[in-house]
């Protein structure tokens, strides 16, 4: 069995935080019920937490990069207080059809690309086989899968609306509570 350390990669806007469209200060964050649960979980199993966020809204010009900064620093707070660090954000601000000037273009780290999630790896020696990404859109499942995650988990509540399809390779649940339920199954292997 590998010694290298083993991560919980999360989406953030529908999974950390409820998705209201370019989320970019804390008046309008919104966490999802059971985030906190499932990172405590993660982290009391030895799992190092990362943050893996596409934010074209950058890109767009509907907020800046310090605007993201300072509610990634007020929300990382929130999470160390509830008992679960958060290792790192890894962000991709750029979009190829709607990025603004040096924004608009494509880039391996905007997801589906894996590059977030590889970099971590790199800087972190992360066993991603190991790991597990827990996100709400097929882009974040097919960035894990492209990756190497071994455990994909989508993250679909009653009312979200329906992919067209499902990434092999990935479980689907209703709740965060089950998916952290998945998560001790996964983090005894």
């Amino acid at each position: 069995m590998s010694t290298k350390p083993r991560a919980l990669f999360l989406d953030r806007d529908g999974v950390i935080n409820i998705d209201h469209g370019y989320v970019c200060r804390p008046d309008e964050f919104e966490f999802v019920e059971g985030i906190f649960d499932l990172c405590r979980t993660a982290a009391e199993r030895g799992y190092l937490l990362f943050v893996v966020t596409n934010q074209a809204g950058i890109g767009r010009g509907y907020y800046t990069e310090q605007q993201f900064h300072d509610v990634s620093a007020w929300m990382c707070g929130q999470f160390l207080a509830q008992g679960a660090k958060i290792e790192r954000i890894y962000f991709c601000p750029f979009h190829p059809e709607h990025g603004l000037g040096e924004y608009r273009r494509e880039s391996a780290f905007r997801k589906p690309g894996p590059g977030m999630i590889l970099q971590a790896a790199r800087e972190y020696g992360l066993d991603l086989a190991r790991s597990c990404l827990v996100g709400d859109k097929d882009t974040d499942i097919q960035a894990g899968l492209a990756a190497g995650v071994g455990f994909n988990v989508l993250y679909r509540p009653p009312g979200a609306e329906k992919q067209p399809s499902l990434p092999a390779g990935a479980v689907v649940v209703g709740s965060l509570g089950e998916a952290e339920q998945y998560f001790i199954q996964v983090a005894r292997q």
